[in-house]
């Protein structure tokens, strides 16, 4: 679910992987390895920059809201 909804998220505020990576504060890479399913456990941390930088709860943006 959450490759799913953070490309959604991404794609809704009409950001580019490498926008998210820079708004995030994260790297490029990280940002495709999960919408690709890479990773399939990303650090709490990661997911707490990706939910602030795309203005959803971390919950919403890994399917259990």
């Amino acid at each position: 679910m959450l490759a799913k909804n953070l490309k959604k998220y991404r794609k809704k505020l009409k950001l580019t992987q490498e926008g998210l990576a820079r708004k995030a504060n994260i790297s490029y890479n990280t940002v495709i390895k999960l919408e690709s399913r890479g990773i399939t456990d990303p650090r709490m941390n990661t997911l707490r920059k990706l939910a602030v930088a795309l203005g959803v709860s971390i919950d919403g943006l890994v399917g259990k809201a």
